[in-house]
């Protein structure tokens, strides 16, 4: 189980010196973590360090007080397994939504027949099982995305980190994910960037604002009075 993530004076860069993270620290716990800020400022940088998917240039990012980047092989094994990453931009094998919804405990090496069941829970409990046939090409973009959130909630993560969900989306569907969000959170902890944080501002227990990789707001009210006087 994955309880808490730190990071600790995290500078990231995609070219040398010219830096996108810049000493940043935070701490990312159970509920919703909503990490604001406009196009460029970070965001989506910061979820790939926190989830432990890029190595920072410099500092350190601990899982439940350890260094992840420090972690023998099998025991980064053991964190990335309670840890999902879902990006901006869906991303679906080929197959219908149930294939796609069961790919990750088939990697896993679940039995079929137990993931197909547990799949079909969670279509039933998103009123999403008209659907479980259909193919990417017949989806639109707010279904591809409930149906990657889905995919990775299948995998029961202690941190999910979810990157501008709301994206894109038609009134229907932001409502449906923003309902998803609402209910997964009770759980584990789900960690969301958005530049439009406005649907979710009133069910974030907790919130980071970041611009030009500096972090300037670190909790709800504090976030919530900037975007105040920025909006």
């Amino acid at each position: 189980m994955v309880r808490e993530i730190v990071l600790k004076d995290i500078w990231f860069s995609y070219i040398k010196k010219k830096y996108v993270l810049r000493g940043v620290n935070i701490k990312l716990r159970r509920g919703l973590t909503l990490v604001v800020g406009p196009n460029a400022s970070g965001k989506t940088t910061l979820l790939k360090v926190a989830s432990c998917i890029y190595m920072p240039d410099q500092g350190r990012v601990l899982v439940d007080g350890v260094s992840y980047w420090d972690m023998p092989d099998e025991e980064k094994e053991r964190v990335r397994r309670n840890i999902v990453y879902v990006h901006e931009s869906p991303i679906l094998i080929r197959g219908s939504v149930l294939d796609n919804i069961m790919a990750g405990l088939l990697l896993r090496g679940i039995d079929r027949r137990v993931a197909e069941k547990k799949a079909l829970v969670l279509l039933e409990r998103w009123h999403m099982r008209h659907l479980m046939m259909k193919r990417r090409s017949e989806l639109s973009r707010g279904e591809q995305q409930l149906v990657c959130i889905i995919r990775a909630l299948l995998l029961s993560p202690d941190f999910m980190f979810l990157d501008e969900p709301l994206a894109h989306l038609d009134l229907r569907n932001r409502r449906l994910i923003v309902e998803l969000i609402r209910d997964i959170k009770r759980d584990r902890a789900v960690v969301v960037a958005s530049n439009n944080p406005h649907p979710l501002l009133d069910d974030a227990d907790h919130a980071i604002l970041i611009q030009n990789g500096v972090v300037v707001g670190r909790n709800t009210h504090e976030v919530k009075d900037l975007l105040v006087e920025a909006w």
